[in-house]
């Protein structure tokens, strides 16, 4: 089993920029890969990147270019660093890992962009 906490998310104007983070724990040695989805009101979850145990990285195209992810292994903690946020970034962002067949979600954090 793996448990994931994020935090981080909040509330910030357009063009600025927010870390939100994931705090993973339980069996995590197997994980093989840890990213971000969002979902806004009333639209489809999205996927929003994702990253290799071999550090390999992938975006959606929504937000490439603007969004990084990255690891640290040590504290067993996933971030996403956005920037040049806008409206449209608003949305619930869960963290996900996945394990063998089994894929685990946080319970999701809030980014509310204003314009």
């Amino acid at each position: 089993q793996v448990q994931l906490v994020e935090s981080g998310g909040g509330l910030v104007q357009a063009g600025g920029s927010l870390r939100v983070s994931c705090a993973a724990s339980g069996t995590i040695f197997s994980i093989s890969s840890m990213g971000w989805d969002r979902q806004a009101p009333e639209k489809q979850r999205e996927w929003v990147a994702r990253i290799t145990s071999d550090e390999r990285r992938n975006y959606g195209d929504s937000v490439k270019g603007r969004f990084y992810i990255f690891r640290n292994n040590a504290q067993n903690t996933l971030y996403l660093q956005m920037n040049n946020l806008q409206p449209e970034d608003t949305a619930v962002y869960y963290c996900n890992a996945l394990m063998g067949p089994n894929q685990y979600w946080g319970q999701g954090t809030q980014v509310t962009v204003s314009s």
